[in-house]
Parts: structure tokens; sequence; C-alpha cells
């Protein structure tokens, strides 16, 4: 029987809680739909659709959270890297509408669901701030929280005295804060929703990766090391893990490694100076951008970083260790306790992908850093096109599996391809 690929070590592997039983698929079973991947876009399909009475096997070649779900920093943000204006001028009249009304919501839909399954996570809904460095990032705050504020969300604009004291830094000119997010234990959270979709009925292995995938006479079939399961439907949910089990999807998306590291329990005199209001933030950078909040036990966990190297060498790390001092002088001792790193997805239009290349395969990925509610929507939205809503109907355009151009080049070069495009989309040119 084949062993599950051990969990990596990182704070959020120290802290969560236990993981539900989630042994290999051994044998052959038929199933109503096949789902690939036990992250949160896998998990949360195979919870909803197990709720509606569907048979769903969940297959995950580790064991649930073991990607980017269960390594992220666990930042609960309902927006993308495209403005909600971007967003329908790009997909077009309702469809643009449709997609930003959906995604505006999704933050609530995963505190919907913690608290629906009671799911131990640490959750807290405290707010994010997209922190600005200079006016033109301040300028750019300011354009999007005018676009949300005409939809009707109660973001605000924090002038650099309040950035400061809410921030405990004097690094910033401004903010733009979002009530709608929060922050809660990633891993916890993959966990929770493996645990929610095993009591609601379906099937979630771990140790089991997808080796084959193929279209026969009674389904498709989905070959593991010790089994297979036969569905009329299968969802692939790999993202920044897709491999070559469906032709041409793994060259849709780049895989960037991003690192980020944990600093030990800080004392209460220094946790009431940092971000006492527990926020989770994110500077508002074209490139060199980090992201950090405080954890449940009062870490300050610090990320950023993007490479294509999985090495863990200390090297890697050093940016983290010396951005923290710059902006919190009061660490300049800071001790450091935890490291890790895993990966995202990029796409070349700041945008999740959703696919449908043959009847009865489905498919989403690409979340571009902003995975925790993005993906726990897309996973309901598989879902809801699996039990069979027409495609006009999912609030999400479908589109063809397009490979990037140029994707055989060394991915450090397509990398800066990319951002130099949306460093040149961003200043207008």
């Amino acid at each position: 029987m084949t062993e599950p690929v051990p969990l990596p070590e990182s704070l959020w592997a120290a802290t969560a809680t236990p993981p539900p039983p989630t042994p290999p698929l051994v044998g052959e079973r038929r199933a109503d739909v096949a789902v690939i991947g036990g992250g949160y876009t896998g998990l949360s399909a195979g919870l909803y659709l197990a709720e509606a009475g569907a048979e769903v096997a969940v297959l995950e070649a580790a064991e649930p959270g073991w990607g980017a779900s269960g390594r992220n920093n666990g930042q609960i943000n309902p927006s993308h890297r495209l403005d909600p204006d971007g967003i329908e001028a790009r997909f077009g009249g309702e469809m643009g509408r449709r997609v930003v009304e959906a995604f505006a919501g999704s933050a609530d839909l995963v505190f919907e669901l913690i608290e629906r399954h009671a799911i131990a996570c640490d959750a807290v809904r405290t707010g994010w701030l997209q922190l600005a460095p200079d006016s033109r990032s301040m300028k750019a705050n300011v354009a999007l929280a005018e676009q949300w504020q005409r939809r009707g969300v109660a973001v605000r604009v924090l002038d650099g005295e309040e950035t400061a004291r809410r921030v405990g830094s004097e690094a910033y000119v401004g903010a733009m804060l979002d009530p709608r997010c929060g922050g809660l234990q990633p891993l916890g959270y993959a966990r929770g929703l493996a645990g929610a979709a095993l009591a609601a009925g379906a099937a979630v292995h771990g140790g089991s990766p997808a080796l084959s995938l193929k279209r026969e006479a009674d389904g498709w079939r989905v070959a593991t090391p010790d089994g297979a399961v036969v569905a009329e439907t299968v969802i692939l949910a790999t993202n920044g893990y897709t491999d070559q089990l469906w032709p041409g999807l793994r060259r849709t998306i780049i895989p960037v490694n991003t690192f980020q590291a944990a600093t030990e329990p800080l004392g209460e005199n220094l946790r009431r100076t940092i971000l006492p209001g527990g926020e989770v933030v994110t500077e508002n950078r074209a490139v060199g951008f980090h992201y950090y909040r405080i954890d449940a036990g009062g870490r300050l966990i610090m990320g950023g970083r993007a490479t294509f190297t999985e090495a863990d060498r200390p090297q890697l790390y050093r940016v983290l260790h010396e951005v923290v001092p710059k902006l919190f002088p009061q660490l300049a001792d800071a001790r450091w306790q935890y490291r890790w790193a895993g990966k995202l997805a990029l796409t070349s239009d700041y945008m999740p992908h959703l696919h449908e290349p043959a009847s009865g395969v489905l498919m989403a990925l690409g979340y571009n850093g902003r995975g925790v509610a993005p993906a726990t929507l897309m996973g309901k939205l598989l879902a809801d096109r699996a039990l069979g809503a027409p495609q006009d109907n999912i609030p999400f355009p479908f589109s063809p599996v397009r490979p990037l151009p140029l994707h055989g080049l060394h991915p450090p070069v397509l990398y800066i391809m990319l951002q130099i495009k949306r460093l040149r989309e961003a200043l207008g040119f």
C-alpha cells in the first residue's frame, strides 16, 4: 500500500487540529463524482456534493491540506488582484457583475462553513489592510475603495496616521481597510473541511495520487497506485501542483514558490504595538510585496518572495528576516521559530480559470496567491455544475484550456515576462 507523503514542517503543521482519518484508496469503486485534489477547492466541492446526496470520492496525493491550502498565510480575502471594474470589463456586462458579486461574497461563504461545521481553525473577522508604501499605491487604494463603495461594500481609506496606529509601523502613507476579511489557521480549515465532507458521506482518500484519467464505456476511470474510481463526472482541483493528468492544463499556469517565516510568540508588550486590532495585511506593490499577520499564538508571520526552487535553504528566508526590523524596529531581536514554503498558481489574467474540456470533466485553478475564499467558492461552483446546473447559471465563465504561449521557456523567464506585462498594465502603458 502506498504511504502518504509526510506533511512538511511549518507553523500550521505544528498547531493545527489533528487530521481526520483519510486512508488510501484500495480496490476499485464507483462514485457519482471523483474529485482529484484535497485542497480547499476539492474539499469544498466534495462537501457540497455529499450534502446534496451525491456519492463522491476525493483523491489526494498526500493528505488533505498538504499543498497551498495548508501552507498559505491564512488570509480570508474575497478580492482579486484585478479590481471590480476590471473584472466587469474583462468578462463583460451581466457575467462580469455576477463574477464580482459571487467573489465579493466568498469570505461570507468561508465564515458560514466554519460556523456551520464548527471547524476549529482560529477564524477571526478583523479586516484586511492593503498598505500603500507611496503616493502611487495610495492613489490605487483610493480608486479601489471607490469601486467597492459603489457596490455597497463598507471599505474605508485610512490616512498615514491611522495606518501607523493600526499596523504599528511608520513605513506606509496610508491603507485601505476591508471589513469583510479576516484570518484563520489554514491547515486547520482544510482538515475541518475534510472532516465535514466525511461527516456528510463523502469518501476522502489520502495517499492516493491520480496516475491516469481515461474515458471508458461506463464512465471516467481514475487510477491510483492501489485502486481506481469510476465516475460519471471528474473534478480536477490541483492548482499549483497540477501535473500532466489532463493535456495542456499544467501549461495554463506558472507554479511559483513563496516563502513564509514565523517568529516566536511575542510578549504582551510587543504584541500591543503590532497589529493590535488583528487585521491581516498585504502591501500594495507591483513586485516585491510582503504580506503578514499575527496568529492566534501571538506570532508575527511574514510572507513574500517568489522563486522557482523548492529547496529549503536559510538564505531564501533572509529577505523576510531582514524586512521585519525595517518595518518594526521593536522586533530587531526577534527570534524565528518556523519557516516553510509552498506553491501558488499564477495566471496571465490575474483570475482563476474554470474549464469543462470534455463532457463530465470539470476543472478550477489559478488563484494567484489569494485562494482561501475564492478556492472555497470555486469548489461550490464546481459542485453545482456537477449536480447539473447549466453553465449559464454558474456565476463564472467557463473557458477553453489554453496553454500559455512560450510555456516551454525556463519558468523564471516566463514569470519575468508576465510581471513586465502586469507592471505595464498597472502603469497604463
